[in-house]
């Protein structure tokens, strides 16, 4: 339990923000009581990189790039373990502790929250894919589904048991679904050129833009800030220290959950140091199952079956693929195989683009809270989330009635921009768990090895991307 004795700045350096306070690791859960937080960001993850760019990528240029893919999901994998590392130690977000080393982290990491993802290009992948199945003009189907998001999650009593059982639904219906059409569609020699390119290290497919590279590496998986959330979750899931930090609920049927001014961090003893070692277990084995095992098993099947039914089809841009790909699957099982797929592409990308909002609307009310309005009572965490989540409907609906409603576009857009958004919190995540949290909290050689690695890795396509860009307006 936690106490009121403030933890001195040479044991934790509280930066901008006050001290954190002392406490005691509560006892782990066992691992199937933590299973959730993981399920939303593969939700989310589903809904961008798995469902739509890999597939495209792959219908358009074939598995060339596959080893970036994988490499992506990996190292996302490792940076996401680094984002809970430091809320599971001080119950505190991940941009909490940004915030300490710097108080302008506020301001960039609003920014950065903000606008890569106020493109709505999840809500018009759904929307197009429900014109296929219904007819009818898909921005119509797009500015309503974000209306009915809003909906959804200003009316759950517990925001995080809301987003989380829908998530299980979806991820559940969706993996029984694609592995149904991955044993009836998939063809041998798809999953044999799946594999060459898992190890053709560094090749990149002539045609593909830079851009898109860096967008669809970012996007195998979750991408961009939409892994910070996972710090959030984890302390509405009561993991660890997140264990004595409020919920947000909602304004119209939940009860507002009280909310502590700062973290806690555990007292080095035997007793804290033996529960740490059981929660960082179960909190790496809980990730690596639902992230990166189930992700990359959605990654390949999607993948394989686009493969597999477009192959030597001339393809139009943007979401025709998705059409095309209903069409052989008609030809193929009948109406009903198609109509699934475009079913199940509108519920992914409907309920993608709940987790996202969620998620950057989590991220950017913890900002807030925590840069400007820590003190304030009328300005709770609560009231600033539900602002900036329909803030979020409204713009996104703004950009697509002036005219911006091609999907793969706005995905790109999106992408790219958090790729390189994950390249600089890489860096600072790194600064953060090696020289601020306690030695017997931090990271060890391997983890500090593999962090360097997503530095490096995120660094260098985001480096490629703004120096192409660079290069193109100065010509």
């Amino acid at each position: 339990m936690p106490d009121d004795e403030v933890v001195p700045d040479a044991v934790f350096p509280s930066g901008a923000l006050p001290p954190l306070k002392y406490g005691n690791l509560p006892e782990p859960i066992p691992l199937r009581r933590m299973i959730g937080p993981s399920v939303i960001l593969l939700g989310a993850a589903i809904g961008s990189g798995e469902f739509v760019l890999w597939p495209y990528i792959v219908s358009h240029w074939g598995f060339g790039i596959w080893w970036a893919c994988m490499l992506g999901l990996l190292t996302q994998f490792w940076v996401n373990m680094e984002i809970e590392r430091y809320t599971l130690a001080t119950g505190e977000s991940t941009v909490t502790g940004f915030v300490r080393l710097w108080k302008h982290w506020a301001w960039v990491f609003l920014l950065c929250n903000t606008i890569p993802w106020a493109w709505p290009g999840w809500a018009m992948g759904g929307a197009t894919c429900l014109s296929f199945l219904v007819g009818g003009k898909p921005v119509i189907y797009g500015v309503g589904s974000m209306l009915l998001i809003g909906a959804v999650l200003s009316l759950g009593p517990v925001l995080y048991k809301t987003v989380e059982r829908l998530q299980l639904v979806m991820v559940a219906a969706l993996l029984v679904f694609i592995l149904i059409l991955f044993v009836a569609v998939v063809r041998m020699d798809s999953i044999a050129q799946m594999a060459s390119g898992a190890v053709r290290f560094g090749h990149i497919p002539e045609g593909i833009a830079l851009p898109f590279l860096l967008g669809a590496i970012a996007f195998a998986g979750a991408g961009g800030s939409l892994n910070l959330a996972q710090s959030n979750y984890i302390k509405d899931k009561s993991y660890a220290m997140g264990a004595f930090i409020g919920r947000i609920t909602s304004p119209i049927t939940g009860e507002v959950e009280a909310i502590p001014d700062t973290g806690f961090l555990p007292r080095a003893t035997a007793e804290n140091a033996r529960r740490w070692k059981l929660w960082w277990r179960a909190a790496n084995r809980e990730h690596f199952i639902v992230f990166f095992l189930l992700g990359a098993l959605s990654l390949i099947t999607l993948a394989c079956i686009a493969h597999s039914t477009l192959a030597g089809l001339e393809l139009k841009d943007g979401m025709d693929f998705i059409r095309q790909e209903g069409a052989v699957l008609e030809r193929a099982f009948g109406s009903l195989a198609k109509l699934g797929l475009w079913a199940a592409g509108f519920l992914v990308l409907f309920t993608t683009e709940l987790a996202i909002m969620d998620m950057v609307a989590r991220v950017t009310a913890d900002i807030v809270r925590t840069a400007w309005t820590r003190a304030s009572d009328t300005w709770s965490l609560r009231k600033i989330y539900y602002i900036c989540l329909w803030s979020e409907i409204l713009v996104g609906c703004g950009i697509l009635l002036a005219g911006f409603r091609e999907p793969i576009p706005l995905l790109v857009m999106s992408a790219c921009l958090n790729g390189i958004v994950m390249a600089g919190y890489a860096f600072i995540l790194l600064w953060l768990n090696l020289r601020v949290l306690p030695r017997w909290l931090g990271m060890g050689k391997i983890r500090f090895v593999a962090m360097v690695w997503a530095c490096a890795f995120y660094g260098y396509f985001a480096l490629i991307v703004l120096g192409d860009k660079i290069a193109a307006f100065l010509k």
